[in-house]
């Protein structure tokens, strides 16, 4: 059973956290990055998922930089507000909370981050950026093609969808053109197809995903 706790990143800035204890001694632990909607129900579970097969998992409320305690929906109003405070936190800021997250959780052993939608950017930024950080998982990360130019310090592996209306399929074609040792999958699916609380969700991609991911996780972290 998770619980919330409170960190500081390096620039003072206290936020909130939700931390997951695996069942036995964990195999390492996980910094989980969350999509435009906060820490919410969907984050937390991925959380939880990913505890109960071993890892240590810390999901940053990186949205507390802007407003605390959000947890939004999917609808169309929930993704304007998502838009909106996201506009507020900026990469770097976005960076020192998942280094402050990732020390609280060190003394698991190896690290490793994974995250969705702005996440999975964050996830990729982190591979570059986060010294220490053993692999990254990246969902669906849009912005990962304006930061091509970064050179991953650990294994990156990535999920697209071929149906995702927000990230052109050229994302995906130039991160295995420039970055070769990158493991990049594409399903047929759309944005979100992970994400159980959204009409986007693909059952299949998400569990072929999910068996990739772990056992990509298991080999590096």
């Amino acid at each position: 059973m998770g619980e919330l706790t409170t960190i500081m990143a390096r620039d003072g800035h206290e936020f909130q956290a939700w931390l997951v204890a695996a069942p036995g001694r964990p195999r390492g632990a996980l910094v989980v990055l969350q999509e435009i909607f906060g820490v919410n129900s969907h984050v937390r579970s991925v959380a939880d998922g990913f505890a109960a097969d071993g890892w240590l998992c810390i999901a940053p409320a990186m949205f507390d930089r802007v407003e605390r305690n959000v947890e939004l929906g999917y609808t169309p109003a929930d993704i304007e507000e998502g838009r909106k405070i996201r506009g507020g936190v900026s990469n770097e800021h976005a960076l020192l909370d998942i280094a402050a997250a990732f020390d609280a959780v060190k003394s698991a052993g190896k690290v490793g981050a994974i995250g969705y939608c702005w996440g999975g950017t964050l996830a990729w930024a982190a591979a570059g950026r986060q010294p220490g950080l053993a692999a990254a998982v990246s969902y669906y990360g849009g912005g990962v093609g304006d930061l091509l130019g970064l050179k991953p310090r650990c294994p990156v592996l990535a999920h697209f969808g071929d149906q995702d209306h927000s990230i052109p399929l050229s994302v995906a074609e130039n991160l295995k053109k420039a970055h070769p040792d990158v493991e990049v999958h594409i399903y047929a699916a759309g944005h979100g197809f992970n994400c159980d609380q959204r009409g986007s969700f693909d059952p299949q991609a998400a569990a072929l995903a999910r068996e990739r991911t772990v056992r990509f996780l298991k080999a590096h972290v």
